[in-house]
């Protein structure tokens, strides 16, 4: 499509819709840009899209007018698809794609797409590192807090991306393909959007609908979705597992990461070597390698990034130790499946501070994963409560209610003794109390430096 001349309606004004609406506007389209928030929820944003490009705003209302204008509508993840003007736009004939989508039909590099409901932001980096150490000009981005649409008009045709697909993003897409697509693992999240298990699934699959016999998926033998569900892809499929020996993929083999891709087996370094703790990461380790390998990647760019690679901020991120106290940030662990591996991650007893923004999971899981490790909770935010009565009907009742970060970590701390781990892995979104997870954790961080004094 060209956009020179065309109308364009941005809906959603968090990062993406702000890149998506520069890019618009550089491309020669006339961009009408829309949030229901209004101007003053939305100041930095608005004032940094008035001093970039010539647009229209339309805020604190749902764009009808605005959409009835428009030639194209483009939608940021957060924004739901089955709004009245969206259905009556695509009714009309009109085309309706996500941020992802607008990149990919400028982006002239092969592309490398992580989705999954956990581990998403540490592989996609990983795969990142890895291409760097390959030697190439890299770029991370998508979901992973970079847009897409924000560095596609300077990447070149050598470069190589990795980028971090969600499901809302993926909701969005119509011709999107990479050139490797991984699927690291699907458990119950993000109900409140797709309302159903199935719908999700299908959210997530749909990175291998546009793929052909030239492109590959990789997804998780392990995972028990993954392992049960028809996958309806051309792409040629490559699993990876850190229980079982596989005659092709990546796996765990005498304490040795292998790979085949079918060039023969390939050993890239041993699972100890692996920088990044637990076994979870061991999981999203072998899926990094196996999808860079299949981007062309050498055995030992992929072996150094393993070796090296620390990890990412607000994924179980050591912040101090105090008084024999260790502090741990894993504010990304978003979802009861995400904070099961963090509190799996942890040697030694454990106070967890968990709640935020209900997206109707259930925590029963969560909760039996206590075991002998977590020996107390602190519960904050929207799903205060609903954590704590069920952690009462399950038998555990070293819970407390806490209205803020700081006072969840004061808390903590007092009910910790030397050895003690205190970690936030909150089993729920942060935009109950805070703009998205990043701030939450360093909200957190503060709060620890704060106890330090």
């Amino acid at each position: 499509m060209k956009f020179t001349g065309k109308t364009a309606l941005v809906a959603g004004l968090a990062r993406s819709g702000v890149s998506a609406a520069k890019l618009l506007y550089r491309l020669g389209a006339r961009v009408i840009v829309n949030d229901i928030k209004k101007e003053a929820e939305l100041e930095d944003l608005v004032t940094d899209l008035k001093s970039s490009i010539d647009c229209e705003f339309v805020l604190g209302i749902q764009p009808d007018e605005a959409a009835e204008q428009a030639d194209l509508i483009v939608l940021s993840p957060g924004v739901p698809t089955d709004l009245p003007y969206i259905i009556k736009a695509r009714k009309s004939g009109k085309e309706v794609i996500g941020e992802i989508e607008l990149a990919y039909r400028l982006c002239k590099a092969p592309i490398a797409a992580i989705t999954g409901t956990n581990g998403k932001t540490t592989t996609t980096a990983l795969v990142g590192e890895i291409f760097k150490a390959a030697g190439l000009r890299t770029h991370v981005l998508g979901n992973i807090g970079v847009p897409f649409t924000g560095s596609v008009m300077d990447i070149l045709p050598t470069d190589a991306v990795s980028a971090e697909i969600s499901s809302y993003q993926l909701e969005t897409i119509d011709t999107f393909k990479p050139k490797v697509a991984v699927i690291l693992n699907i458990t119950e999240d993000h109900l409140n959007r797709h309302k159903t298990m199935e719908k999700y699934i299908e959210a997530k699959l749909s990175i291998t609908r546009n793929q052909d016999e030239d492109d590959s998926l990789v997804i998780n033998a392990d995972d028990k979705i993954l392992s049960e569900i028809s996958l309806d892809t051309k792409a040629r499929i490559f699993r990876f597992s850190r229980k079982q020996v596989l005659s092709a993929g990546a796996w765990v083999e005498d304490n040795e990461i292998i790979v085949d891709i079918g060039k023969g087996r390939v050993k890239i370094c041993e699972a100890d070597e692996v920088a990044i703790p637990g076994a979870h990461n061991l999981e999203n380790a072998l899926a990094a390698a196996l999808a860079a390998s299949l981007m062309g990647v050498r055995p030992e760019a992929v072996s150094t990034a393993l070796r090296t690679f620390p990890g990412v901020e607000h994924r179980i991120e050591k912040v101090d130790t105090i008084d024999g106290v260790t502090f741990y940030n894993d504010s990304k662990g978003t979802n009861p499946d995400a904070a099961i591996k963090a509190i799996e991650a942890m040697k030694g007893p454990t106070v967890l501070i968990a709640g935020g923004y209900d997206k109707h999971n259930t925590f029963d899981e969560f909760i039996q994963a206590f075991g002998d490790k977590v020996r107390a909770m602190v519960v904050l935010g929207e799903t205060a409560e609903k954590i704590a009565t069920t952690a009462k009907q399950m038998g555990f009742t070293e819970v407390y209610r806490v209205k803020s970060i700081e006072e969840a970590v004061n808390t903590a701390f007092k009910l910790s003794s030397p050895g003690y781990n205190v970690l936030l892995s909150p089993a729920c979104a942060s935009w109950d109390m805070f703009r998205d997870f990043e701030e939450r954790g360093r909200v957190f961080k503060e709060a620890v430096k704060a106890l330090r004094g």
